[in-house]
């Protein structure tokens, strides 16, 4: 499960080690790295990592026991010699019910801010489909307009491109992209984690655009084409407390410990989201996805303004599979799994293109590299999936 470490020479004591039977046992990686003595001295290398379940998500039944790893001689992708808890209970009886949720929710439900400068904002679903939101079926150009609950929207399957959900055209499309701040609320799938051992609420916000993003390069500021983005709280099921909360980031994003988080009110915790691009931060400021050391990147900018949705009262519950059938009423938009929009081809790389042919030779490699982690909806992309599509839906977050 771990080492032991002792300030003695001498082997420890037999009560201060506990055996556990090998069906209890499940496989482990490394995760983040705490100590390395490398960077100082590389005659005398010495590394140690924290731990974690390699099989997470909401089927992992891997138990995270706090362990850490360490060697002065181990390679990343070698097998470890240690592991973690297995939770062979199938009922997962610390999870909360329907009514528990609601009580979480309403205790721990953050508040998410939009910059001052944001045009792009959040809505519900519904008010998105009432305002004109049209379903196209490949071969026909004229689009069907889609009921408030989504209920004629082909559903299940997987997204094989013959169906996909468009803005309106005309005036109808203006009024639809700037959404609409008095009707969003945050959509809630509650799942296990860690083997049962925390609750997971990911809360996802559904906006009907996003806007242009903005290349940093040094002091000049590009606008650049367009690049749904959630939160996910989580919660001890020992002791109801909240542990910490997932801030998606476009391709992937961080946990943030309670502690290091903004509030609001009592418990709930401040969410950030960027302009345009609506990535999620845990504190305000500028955001550089590049090099901060170059100046170059992709600029997220977060700040608080009177654009918020409190998501302990505006909120939908719309899945906890846990509960089994019947407990959680899914809305129909939730089973469609093709794309909400069409596949859009920006210019944006051909503008990155022509920053890089007018830079000194010496540098081009370099940024050249930097723009190649540049998220690829920069120069073109397929309409977003729903939520359902989304790996970390069963899976883990990407962390």
């Amino acid at each position: 499960m771990g080492f032991l470490v002792t300030n003695k020479p001498g082997k420890p004591e037999l009560d201060e080690v506990r055996c556990v039977r090998a069906d209890l046992n499940d496989t482990c990686e490394t995760h983040s790295l705490l100590f390395n003595t490398s960077i100082k001295s590389a005659s005398l290398p010495f590394q140690v990592w924290t731990m974690r379940p390699r099989h997470r998500g909401m089927m992992g039944t891997g138990v995270s026991v706090g362990t850490f790893f360490c060697s002065s001689h181990w390679s990343n992708g070698e097998e470890l010699q240690i592991g973690c808890l297995k939770n062979l209970n199938p009922k997962l009886s610390g999870m909360p019910n329907l009514d528990q949720i609601h009580s979480l929710i309403n205790h721990y439900g953050p508040t998410v801010f939009f910059h001052q400068e944001e045009v792009y904002l959040p809505s519900s679903v519904a008010w998105f489909f009432k305002n004109g939101a049209l379903l196209y079926k490949s071969g026909t150009d004229v689009g069907e307009a889609i009921d408030e609950s989504g209920s004629n929207l082909p559903g299940g399957g997987t997204n094989d491109k013959q169906f996909w959900i468009d803005l309106p055209s005309g005036d109808r499309r203006k009024n639809v992209i700037y959404g609409n701040l008095e009707s969003a609320k945050l959509y809630v799938h509650v799942k296990p984690a860690l083997g049962g051992t925390f609750t997971d609420i990911a809360m996802w916000v559904f906006c009907p655009f996003n806007g242009p993003a903005t290349l940093e390069v040094g002091p000049m500021d590009i606008a650049l084409s367009k690049i749904g983005q959630h939160v996910t709280l989580r919660i001890c099921n020992f002791t109801g407390e909240l542990c910490s909360i997932y801030f998606s980031q476009h391709s992937g994003g961080q946990w943030v410990d309670a502690y290091a988080l903004e509030y609001i009110s009592g418990n709930k915790a401040i969410i950030y989201s960027t302009k345009n691009g609506h990535a999620n931060f845990p504190h305000a400021g500028t955001y550089l996805q590049g090099s901060a050391k170059l100046g170059i990147g992709i600029r997220n900018d977060a700040a608080r303004s009177e654009f918020s949705v409190d998501s302990s009262r505006q909120y939908e519950v719309v899945e906890a599979e846990y509960l089994g059938d019947g407990v959680v009423t899914e809305p129909g938009w939730l089973q469609f799994m093709r794309e909400w929009g069409p596949k859009i081809v920006y210019n944006s790389r051909t503008e990155l293109d022509k920053i890089i042919n007018v830079l000194p030779v010496m540098l081009r490699y370099l940024v050249e590299n930097i723009f190649s982690k540049i998220p690829v909806e920069l120069s073109g992309e397929e309409g977003p999936t729903g939520p359902k599509e989304k790996n970390n839906w069963v899976g883990d977050e990407r962390w």
